[in-house]
């Protein structure tokens, strides 16, 4: 739907153009569920063209902490505290990016345990400098 004027807050959200809604339906241990999630938008009012930036984000979102739960084990770190959180969450981006951008063939996981065992691997990862 098309951002209505008297919004609360509408001027904080530069280009705010609409506002969405895009329902979820799922099944998990054999239960149908759903769950809705809300969104702000600088798009014009088109239900295809939302409907693909919405897909879209949630494929780079997913797609981004598959990588970096199979990297790095994201999901059975036992770290609580906020900063701490943040700060190793900054990190594994940070350096899954370095990684991702070395040209071997070997996947994300071996090249992170290579830079682990070689200084000259890390080297290469670190300043894009590759033999």
């Amino acid at each position: 739907m098309t951002a209505p004027r008297w919004l609360h807050g509408r001027s904080e959200w530069k280009g705010l153009k609409t506002i969405g809604a895009a329902v979820r339906v799922y099944v998990e241990n054999g239960v149908q569920k759903s769950d809705t999630r809300y969104y702000l938008s600088s798009l014009r009012r088109n239900g295809k063209q939302f409907a693909t930036a919405a897909r879209n984000h949630w494929s780079i979102e997913n797609t981004l902490h598959w990588s970096l739960d199979m990297t790095y084990r994201e999901d059975e770190s036992r770290v609580r505290h906020r900063t701490f959180t943040q700060n190793l969450s900054w990190l594994r981006r940070f350096t899954l990016s370095l990684i991702k951008q070395h040209p071997g063939k070997e996947s994300n996981i071996m090249k992170r345990r290579m830079a682990g065992w070689s200084v000259d691997f890390l080297m290469q990862i670190l300043t894009g400098q590759h033999n």
